[in-house]
């Protein structure tokens, strides 16, 4: 891995428990449902490009 793809990986990972931690609160919390789908949306993407950019 070259440094450019390891920082995004770095960045990405802290994305990825930083929504999980804004996800766990919405669950508890449950003010806004579309706040929930769309934390799950970001969540998903963000682990997508995680994966792509490790099998790369």
């Amino acid at each position: 891995m070259d440094k450019k793809i390891k920082k995004k990986t770095h960045v990405l990972q802290q994305r990825i428990q930083a929504l999980r931690q804004q996800l766990a609160g919405a669950r508890k919390q449950m003010d806004d449902p579309g706040e929930l789908k769309s934390l799950e949306q970001q969540l998903a993407a963000a682990e997508a490009e995680l994966a792509k950019l490790k099998d790369a």
